[in-house]
């Protein structure tokens, strides 16, 4: 089954690097009219938009995930210069709050879930009301396998893609049926931002996951394809684990296999 998006326009959040500009390029691959891409910062995003080439199909928006403002903005951008907003990829995501939550710094908590937490519903929200709501659509957000068990470290980042497992569920309900939301949640993946949990020590991190190695931002990116694209037309509300079978492993574990 070859998996395609001829014609669509996307937003993909975060797509500087890593598993965001990964994205782009999977859904430029898979026939795309329109990719916006987005990060905070300017002279990143160029870059990647650089790095994607056929400037004719992709265009790069500074704006940040927690603005309401830059939401509305780059939907409204998206639609004026390709003529629809189609799929969203609420990809963007921050962690800089490691440690206990007993002793975390408090600021670097709030920073998480504006972005993390709030940051996919105002995106949504901005989809929804700016054009989904009238033409359908489809989202697709990235949680984390941190969102669907506890661990040790990371657990404000844990809590704030919790949280996205839940509003992505919350919003597949509301929005139906013009409008599919699904999540995929990554374990440990070769990008900047998680970098503190693989660098220098990948391969005892690899053989962890029953697939013997971490991530490739690529990996996550075929899978947020896939449920965006009319391949998965009748899913929604699911949360897709993209982890190498770890979750599986723990619950097989968990079950006595």
């Amino acid at each position: 089954m070859e998996v395609r998006v001829d014609g669509k326009v996307a937003i993909v959040t975060g797509a500087s690097r890593g598993i965001g500009e990964a994205t782009a390029a999977e859904l430029l691959g898979a026939g795309a009219a329109g990719v916006v891409i987005t990060s905070r910062r300017e002279a990143n995003i160029t870059e990647a938009a650089e790095r994607l080439g056929q400037p004719d199909r992709v265009m790069a928006r500074v704006a940040r995930a927690d603005s309401v403002e830059d939401a509305d903005a780059t939907v409204a951008a998206a639609i004026e210069r390709f003529g629809s907003c189609d799929i969203l990829v609420n990809n963007a995501g921050t962690n800089p709050s490691a440690g206990s939550l007993a002793d975390v710094d408090l600021g670097a908590v709030e920073k998480t879930w504006a972005v993390n937490q709030l940051g996919p519903l105002l995106w949504a929200r901005a989809c929804w009301g700016g054009y989904m709501s009238r033409h359908g659509g489809s989202i697709v957000n990235v949680a984390s396998v941190g969102g669907l068990r506890p661990g040790p470290f990371i657990g404000a980042y844990n809590i704030s893609k919790a949280a996205v497992v839940h509003t992505t569920r919350q919003l597949a309900h509301e929005f139906a049926p013009g409008v599919r939301v699904n999540a995929v949640a990554p374990s440990v993946v070769r990008t900047h931002l998680a970098r503190a949990l693989w660098e220098g020590i990948e391969e005892q991190v690899g053989a962890t996951h029953p697939l013997g190695r971490i991530g490739e931002p690529e990996d996550v990116a075929r899978a947020i394809v896939f449920l965006a694209s009319d391949a998965a037309s009748w899913i929604t509300g699911v949360i897709l684990p993209v982890d190498g079978g770890v979750t599986g492993a723990a619950a097989a574990t968990s079950l006595g296999a």
